[in-house]
C-alpha cells in the first residue's frame, strides 16, 4: 500500500521519558479535538487477544523473551490508521519511533511526520515519578537502580531521533503546571489544521 496522505491528516509523534505524562495528555488532545491515539503497546496486546495468526506468531515471540520485530509493529499501526482515516481528525503516535532507525522506516513505509511533540523532564524527575508508581503499585523489582537505566536507555535512543528531525520538532516542559502543559501541548497541535479548517477540530463524534 502506498505511503498515507497527511496533507489532510497529520501525524504526531508524541514523544518522552516513563513519567512524563505524555498519555494523558494524549487522551485529552483526543477528547477535544479528535486525534486518534495510538500506542503500540495497545496495538501489540490487541492483537495477542485476537487469536489471530498475527498473534500467534507474537505470543512465541513473547514468551522467547524477544523484541517483535519492527516490520510487525509498523503494519499494525498502519493498519489502525488506514481503518480510522476517514473520521480521525490527525493521530497522535504515543511512544513511538523509539530509535532513530524506526523513525526511518515508519516515513518510508506509512507517512511523514507532521510534527514531534517531546515531553521533556529531567532524569531525577522522572525517576522520582516512577519511584512513587512502582510503591503504589507494589513492584519492588522497579528499582532505583533499574529505573534509571531505563532511563538513560530512553534518554540515548531518543536524542539521536529528535536529532533527525530539527524542523519538526515541538518541546513540552513536564516541569510545567498541568494546565501549562496542555496549552503548549494544544498549541502545537492546533497548529496543524490547515487555513481552511482552523475551526474544524472538534471533539470526535461517537
Amino acid at each position: 500500500m502506498a505511503p498515507i496522505d497527511t496533507s489532510k491528516k497529520s501525524i504526531v509523534w508524541v514523544l518522552g521519558g516513563p513519567g512524563s505524562g505524555k498519555g494523558t495528555q494524549c487522551d485529552k488532545i483526543v477528547a477535544k479535538y479528535g486525534f486518534t491515539h495510538l500506542s503500540t503497546g495497545d496495538l501489540l496486546r490487541a492483537e495477542v487477544k485476537s487469536g489471530s495468526e498475527r498473534a500467534k506468531c507474537l505470543t512465541a515471540i513473547m514468551e522467547r523473551g524477544e523484541l517483535v520485530p519492527n516490520e510487525i509493529v509498523l503494519d499494525l499501526l498502519k493498519e489502525a490508521i488506514l481503518a480510522r482515516a476517514e473520521e480521525s481528525k490527525g493521530f497522535l503516535i504515543d511512544g513511538y519511533p523509539r530509535e532513530k532507525s524506526q523513525g526511518i522506516a515508519f516515513e518510508e513505509n506509512i507517512a511523514p511526520v507532521s510534527v514531534i511533540i517531546y515531553f521533556e523532564a529531567s532524569s531525577e524527575t522522572l525517576t522520582q515519578r516512577l519511584l512513587g508508581r512502582a510503591a503504589s503499585s507494589g513492584r519492588a523489582d522497579d528499582n532505583e537502580e533499574t529505573i534509571k537505566l531505563r532511563l538513560k536507555t530512553f534518554l540515548d535512543n531518543n536524542d539521536l531521533v529528535l536529532a533527525q528531525y530539527p524542523d519538526k520538532l515541538r518541546r513540552v516542559s513536564s516541569h510545567s503546571t498541568l494546565f501549562g502543559r496542555l496549552s503548549n501541548f494544544q498549541l502545537a497541535v492546533c497548529s496543524l489544521a490547515p487555513p481552511s479548517s482552523s475551526r474544524g477540530y472538534h471533539k470526535a463524534t461517537k
